[in-house]
């Protein structure tokens, strides 16, 4: 039957593998990021997002318009009485 403390030692063993592991992975505990530092990325990722589609949203719009007014016939003229002649 094994003796106590080599079961202790055993799981000593462990969980400093294990904290070995998450240290390599994560970084030390000191420089690992926390909830408020994820949530700030988050929210200045989706502000970013909104403006990139905002932009492209407004690029459209302004080059669709501009299409538009490309295709019109440009050959109405203005009165000074303010009546159009087509």
């Amino acid at each position: 039957m094994p003796d106590q403390r080599d079961i202790v030692l055993i799981e000593q063993a462990k969980i400093q593998r294990m904290r070995l592991g998450a240290a390599l992975v994560y970084g030390h505990i000191g420089e690992r990021r926390t909830v408020n530092d994820h949530m700030k990325r988050l929210m200045g990722s989706i502000i970013v997002a909104a403006i990139a589609c905002a932009a492209c949203v407004g690029v459209s719009f302004v080059s669709q318009l501009l299409a538009q007014r490309a295709q019109q016939p440009t050959s109405i003229v203005q009165t000074p009485s303010g009546g159009l002649i087509p």
